[in-house]
Formats: C-alpha cells, structure tokens, sequence
C-alpha cells in the first residue's frame, strides 16, 4: 500500500502536491545510487553525464518548433524550481522529433527564454561545469534499436494500411478498435520491413511501426500506437541521417530514462499517455535495454490566462496574417514578447509560485500577473514624469513675478520615493509646461479638482497656480490653458504651499521637454476567453491594443538604456523599447498601469 499523500495545512502557502511526492520518494530512497546498464560509450550509460550526488532529476522539454509563451513559463519555473529546491538537477531537452516543424531558431530562443527567466542547465561541482542540456535526437541510435527489440519480442509490427484506414480501425470511445490485417505478421517479417523503412526503400506515409498493446483498451492511446513513420525531412541536428523518425509518445519515455529522470512532470493532457508512457518503459527494461527504477510520470493543472491564447498554431496564425507585428510584438504571451512589453522574469516566477500546482485546470485572471509585476517595480522603477496627451500651459505672470521673462527655476524630486540613496532627479520650471489635456475642462465636471476657469492646483515639485481661462484656435479647439502663478500672502514671492489646494498635477517644461514615442499596449483580446463557445477568436481582438501617442518626457531620462524600466507618474509603468529606442530617439512601451484598468 502506498503512503498517502498529505494535504496542503497551510492556507498561507500555494498547494504543491508535487513536493510530497518527491519528499516521499526521497524519504523511501527510490532513486539512491541510480545506475544504467548501457554499453560503454552507449547514450544509455553516458546521456545525463558521470553519476552525480543530485537526489533527484527533472526537465523541461519543449518541442522546437514555436516560441515559448506564458504557459510554458510555469512549466519551466515547476522544473527548474523543484530541482533546486531539494539539491537536484533539471535538463532543458529538445523534443526534436518532427523536422518539418523544428528550426534552429526556435532552439536558440527557447535557450535564451529559459535563460532570462533566471534559469541555468548548467551544474557546479568542485570548480567545474556540467551542461544538462539534451536533445531526442542524442538518442535516435538507440531508440531505433529499442524499436527493432520490441519487434523481435512481438510486441510491436510495421502496419502498411493507410492513415483513413487506421483512422476508421481505431474505433472511437464507444466502439472498440479491429485489428489491423497486418499485426499478425512474423516478428521476422515484421524486423525486414522496419529496416526497409529505415534504409529508405518505401515512400512517406507508406508504412508505419505499431506497438502491439490492444485495439479493444478503453483508453484508445493504448490501440497499438504508432511508434515510427517515414519522413524524408531534413533535420536540424542529424541532418539526412534519418528518413523515419520517432513519434513523440514513443521518444518522450525513452528519453526520460536514458537522462535519469525522476519525476517526469508534464500538464493533464499527457495523463492518458501516461498507461502507454509506463508500458513502453516497462518493456524495454524487462529486455535489458533499461535499467530500474524508471521513471515516473505526473501530470498537473495547467496555466490557462485570461484575455490570451497559447495555442501554437493559433499564435502563428496572429503573427502570419499580421494582426501583430512579429513573435515578440508586446502584446502577444510569448515570452520574448512579454520582454519586450516590459514584463520582469521576478514578476512571472512570483505568478508562478502564486498560484501554486494542483490536478486541475483552471482560469487565472491576467491582473493576478499584472498585481505580480507592479510589486516587483514598485521597489525598484525609477520615477519620471512625462505628458502622453500634451496642451501648453502659460503662466502668464512669470515675467512680472521673476523680473524675467526668460528665468527658469531651479526643481527637484526624489528618482524613488522610498530609495533616498538614488538621489534626485534635476529639471526646470518655466514659463510654459506641457499638461495633460485631461487636465483642463473649461466646464468642470462634478468633483473634477484640476484646472478649470478660477480654480487653483499645484504643479508637482512647483508652484500652485491658478487658472484664468484658455486660447482656442478657429475651430474652437483648445490650443493652450492660461494661468498665474500664485504668490505666498505674507512674502509675496511664489511659494508650494502658497494656499491649500486639491488638486495636483504633472507637467514637462515646454523649453527642455524631450520628444518621444510612447507605445500604449493593452490586452489583445477584450474576452476573457477568447475561443469560448467555439467562436473564431480573431473576432474578440481588441482593436484598441495599441496605441501610438507623440510625447513630452523630462530631460533626467535622455539617456537611458533600453530595456530600461520606470514609473511615468500618474500613467503607470513603462520600457524604453529593447529594439527600437535609441539615444536621440526615445521609444517606450506601456507595460500596466498604476492599477487595474479592467476591473469591474
């Protein structure tokens, strides 16, 4: 009887009932002292390296063929996460078993994502490095000599029906599968086809290996799934080496044990792979081709995020009909786009840890990310003021107060509120600003406290002023606000605090303001769930996604780097672009705002 599993006792902390399962297993000392029996110079005996002190093993292994995204990042962080945490090892290993879909560009960005999330492959021991990185195709040698065991041992035949014949044979949840005419062949005359499938001799999709389980199984995965097919596709790693490749359920559990992998995690819709991930290893050990204990897999919940689709092919049909500009546009949940938007690898790692690991799916709404983001830069994001809808402001006394119509006073304010050992920010104080446009409305609305005709409001680190009315030009549009300065009763120069006002407002002095393009970025959708229903979920895009405004910022942060975070004050968080911002050209991307724009 196996030991129960304890339930999660502290309200306080996200439920992972993954961790008492390895602390189970690590209790009972299942993995201890793990060895292989492979030929020497065999990937059996050598794939995760010399045998090391890690307790225990996991990977992350994505296919290469996309780009990652938001729900690939809980994986990784689960992986990487649960390694560290009780001394062991994770692998970051391509699945690289379709070559018509994999590219070497898709590898490099997987590397480089998993990277920026804070993550390594590569283990210390006594002043040297060990890479765990891993591909399947390491491995294509032995699992083709584990399929041709497998039919020497009868458990597995080469079906020559086409794919709509196998498709019908099959049988659905109802109906149980009929067996294919060829599945009673030889083991001799079954071994002769798979290496004429090997040596090339028939054509793509002419033929295929099966596992030999039961076609009548109520799970259908285990209606003698397919293990090999022809594909003359060359392949990013091997080259022409290969014209049949492994299917994915076949290579997956063989890759697991030859890399000495623990626990094998992966989300529930591998849970009905897991029966056949289990006899496919259990076969191969009992041949001796696999060495005890093998593997083990577990499936949990996935991440499934409001106002965003994962679907690999549905993003690529964002990117190829050109809804979006490219794989790392910002608005896009891809994590090269999530970079470029802004998003911190701290603030995806603090969602992740959040929302805990369960055996169920479930919805998360995109502001627990964005409630986890604005913690991280809260601490740590320079302040800036900058006007997004700009309209001149003149104080129209600025001559009669400082005997000089050209005079520019001297302000200052904190780069971070709470951070007094960063310093302060320089600007000037001018005769004209730039406001907001929001700022004025020559009729005020009930409770509105900034500048309308006779109302008085503070300038932020500057003066109060007082508004005195506005200039339009012949259409009536408002072209500039009028204003003066409101002098201290008692000394009669300006003062802050010169009387008690409301209102307050940010401004740029109009004769050092530098311009730049600010990108405003929303959600990508205006549905929670965007495929919902079954409806086309190009019809809920938001059509106002993205927004490009002419602005006015000050001159503290003229020379920012990119990929340089900050708070705008009043408007929220930003980034100068990692592509397209340069010295001279400022270009900033809107990550969120200072709070949720879409709560109810």
């Amino acid at each position: 009887m196996s030991n129960p599993i304890p339930a999660n006792d502290d309200p306080l902390k996200p439920s992972n009932f993954l961790r008492a399962i390895i602390e189970r297993d690590l209790e009972a000392g299942i993995y201890a002292g793990r060895h292989f029996a492979g030929k020497p110079g065999d990937a059996a005996q050598h794939a995760a390296g010399p045998l090391d002190t890690a307790r225990i093993r996991t990977r992350f292994p994505p296919e290469p063929n996309g780009y990652l995204h938001i729900g690939h990042a809980k994986s990784i962080c689960l992986n990487f996460g649960l390694a560290r945490d009780y001394g062991g090892v994770c692998h970051l290993r391509f699945d690289d078993t379709n070559p018509e879909k994999e590219d070497q560009e898709y590898v490099d960005a997987i590397q480089e994502m998993v990277a920026w999330l804070g993550w390594s492959w590569e283990t210390q021991s006594a002043g040297a490095s060990t890479s765990h990185l891993f591909f399947a195709s390491d491995y294509f040698d032995f699992m083709y000599r584990a399929a041709e065991y497998l039919v020497s041992a009868g458990l597995a035949y080469v079906d020559e029906q086409t794919a709509e014949e196998m498709r019908a044979n099959r049988g659905d949840f109802t109906t149980p599968g009929v067996n294919s005419p060829f599945r009673s062949r030889s083991p001799q005359d079954n071994l002769a086809r798979l290496r004429e499938m090997r040596d090339g001799l028939h054509a793509d999709g002419a033929m295929v290996l099966r596992a030999k389980i039961d076609m009548a199984a109520a799970n259908i995965n285990l209606r003698d799934p397919a293990l090999y097919r022809i594909r003359r596709a060359t392949h990013h790693n091997t080259g022409d080496q290969w014209c049949i490749y492994p299917m994915y359920t076949f290579a997956h559990p063989i890759e697991d044990a030859l890399e000495r992998i623990t626990h094998s995690i992966c989300t529930l819709e591998f849970e009905d792979q897991r029966p056949f991930y289990d006899w496919l290893l259990n076969q191969l050990a009992e041949g001796g081709l696999l060495a005890q204990p093998l593997p083990k897999q577990y499936e949990f919940g996935r991440l499934n995020l409001t106002y965003v689709v994962t679907s690999k092919r549905k993003l690529r049909q964002l990117v190829d009909e050109g809804h979006v500009q490219g794989w790392d546009d910002p608005r896009l949940p891809t994590l090269v786009g999530m970079r470029r938007r802004g998003y911190t690898p701290e603030s995806i790692r603090a969602m992740v840890e959040a929302t805990g690991v369960t055996k169920s799916n479930a919805w998360l709404d995109y502001s627990v990310l964005d409630g986890c983001l604005r913690s991280d830069l809260e601490g740590k994001a320079l302040r800036a003021c900058a006007v997004l809808d700009p309209l001149k402001l003149k104080l129209t006394n600025w001559a009669e107060i400082f005997g000089d119509a050209a005079h520019l006073q001297a302000c200052s304010a904190p780069a971070h509120p709470h951070l007094p050992e960063l310093g302060t920010r320089q600007f000037t104080l001018g005769p004209e600003v730039w406001i907001e446009r929001d700022d004025f409305l020559e009729l005020p609305t009930k409770g509105f406290q900034r500048l309308f005709p006779g109302n008085k409001t503070r300038l932020k680190y500057g003066y109060i002023v007082e508004c005195t009315g506005c200039e339009k030009d012949a259409e009536g549009r408002i072209t500039a606000v009028l204003a003066h300065i409101i002098a201290d009763t008692k000394s009669g120069t300006p003062g802050a605090d010169a009387v008690k006002v409301k209102g307050v407002i940010t401004w740029v002095g109009v004769h050092e303001a530098l311009a730049a393009e600010v990108r405003l970025y929303d959600r990508l959708f205006t549905e929670p769930q965007p495929e919902a229903g079954g409806r086309d979920f190009i019809e809920t895009l938001n059509p106002n996604s993205k927004k490009i405004v002419s602005a006015w910022i000050e001159p503290s942060i003229a020379n920012l780097p990119a990929d340089s975070r900050l708070q705008f004050e009043r408007h929220g968080y930003f980034v100068t672009d990692r592509i397209d911002h340069a010295a001279g050209k400022p270009v900033f991307n809107k990550i969120t705002g200072l709070r949720d724009g879409w709560a109810k």
